[in-house]
């Protein structure tokens, strides 16, 4: 194992799209910082990393709903004389229930993990960046972000549209200060997300042809992140389209077909 010059800084790195953020950034001779609640999966995957590309990978664990959470984060980052050059805010889930169902504590840990933490770092990371003259954001958004809400799920899309309206002001005010942010769109793609949520048994009843792989879907932002793309739906037809119509149609259409399609995946209360 080598420490290289460059760190990258994941959330939700236990699995999913972190975890494969995490492959692709040590394939890219890239120390990780790696960031979730659960710390075995997080140690293991950093033994992953260390043995297949040498690269100097940490475990952070962190509850990132919890208030200034990014604090102990960046300490530990600190702690072993590091820098930030990459960080990838993707920790999030989902609450199917009706919003009023679920107690305001867990709708409240939603946002601090999605919108607080996600900021609270950024707003750490970039003075940093600035000084060294560059450094990388991306935010995974979701196609829910171009998307008006519906019933179930009341504050993702809520959240996912923050993250990249969020991208967009990062990028007018530090583009020119050579810090690349991206908001990354994608679709379903294959995860545990819908595992954590509970509506695994829902997805899986889904058409396979709307689903992506975590691997291209990664490898899709880090090269969009590397042009200075801002915003950046998934590659694939439907996802394609998917955003267009979202885009373009007349909204009480957007609206009738968003609260049709949505209706499977809000469970009951």
């Amino acid at each position: 194992m080598k420490s290289n010059d460059k760190l990258a800084l994941i959330t939700g790195a236990s699995a999913g799209l972190g975890a494969e953020f995490a492959r692709a950034y040590a394939a890219r001779g890239y120390d990780l910082a790696l960031v979730a609640r659960r710390a075995d999966r997080l140690e293991a995957l950093a033994s992953e990393l260390r043995g297949k590309f040498g690269a100097d990978a940490f475990a952070l664990p962190a509850d990132l709903a919890l208030f200034e959470a990014e604090r102990g984060i960046l300490e530990g980052v600190a702690a072993r004389g590091r820098t930030i050059d990459v960080l990838v805010n993707n920790a999030g889930f989902s609450i199917p229930q009706s919003f009023a169902a679920v107690p305001w504590e867990r709708q409240r840990d939603l946002l601090m993990t999605m919108v607080v933490s996600a900021c609270g770092l950024a707003h750490a990371v970039i003075p940093k960046m600035i000084e060294r003259g560059g450094g990388a954001i991306i935010n995974v958004a979701s196609l829910a972000g171009f998307a008006p809400g519906a019933a179930g799920h009341s504050l993702y899309p809520a959240a996912k549209s923050f993250a990249i309206k969020f991208s967009q002001a990062l990028d007018a005010e530090y583009r020119a200060a050579g810090i690349r942010i991206t908001a990354l769109c994608p679709g379903f793609t294959h995860t545990e997300f819908a595992l954590a949520n509970g509506t695994q048994a829902i997805m899986d009843a889904s058409p396979r042809l709307f689903f992506q792989m975590p691997e291209p879907v990664v490898e899709a932002a880090i090269r969009a992140n590397d042009r200075g793309r801002v915003v950046v739906v998934v590659p694939g037809w439907h996802n394609k389209i998917a955003a267009g119509l979202l885009h373009y149609l007349p909204t009480p259409l957007v609206e009738a077909v968003i609260r049709a399609g949505s209706a499977r995946y809000h469970l009951r209360d």
